[in-house]
């Protein structure tokens, strides 16, 4: 159980995390685009003759592994707030935060979202930062600024949230 600590006082500074945030309608926008460096290796799918890789909050890395001995990057699908896909057919299935969506897979170069599911998740990191221990203070989430894409270690004035059982 999680319970957010609210402290007054005096000014302050902790070390603790600051979110970083991307706004609303970059965050549900679905692209394909040329293969990149892989930040933080998430979930592996294989689909016939392609390998899809999760990046962590990013998206999904696309590689043609018809030769296996020279597997060749294709692109990256991205989808922010992504942790887990699914494929039935031609239709991948992915979490792009709060939202479930369906893409048509058929050309694999030009995706299509064909579906979006609304607020089918509910997002939990506003009630901590994911992967931070307990005992640590963070930066309130300002919903007024998007969604939480990340969070980074920083130096912050009076913080008002702290994480503990």
């Amino acid at each position: 159980m999680v319970f957010l600590l609210f402290f007054s006082g005096s000014n302050t500074t902790k070390t603790g995390y600051r979110p970083i945030y991307i706004s609303s309608d970059i965050a549900k926008t679905i692209c394909f685009s040329a293969p990149q460096a892989m930040e933080k290796q998430g979930k592996i799918y294989i689909k016939d003759q392609y390998v899809f890789i999760g990046d962590i909050n990013l998206g999904v890395h696309i590689i043609d592994n018809t030769n296996p001995e020279y597997p060749e990057k294709i692109g990256f699908l991205k989808i922010y707030g992504n942790h887990d896909i699914a494929i039935k057919g031609n239709t991948l299935y992915a979490d792009n935060f709060d939202d479930l969506i369906a893409v048509d897979i058929s050309d694999i170069e030009h995706p299509v979202v064909t579906k979006r599911e609304k607020a089918v998740y509910t997002l939990m990191n506003h009630d901590f930062p994911p992967g931070v221990p307990y005992g640590t203070y963070f930066e309130c989430v300002d919903d007024s600024k998007g969604y939480v894409l990340s969070w980074v270690e920083a130096e912050l004035e009076n913080p008002k949230c702290y994480t503990t059982y």
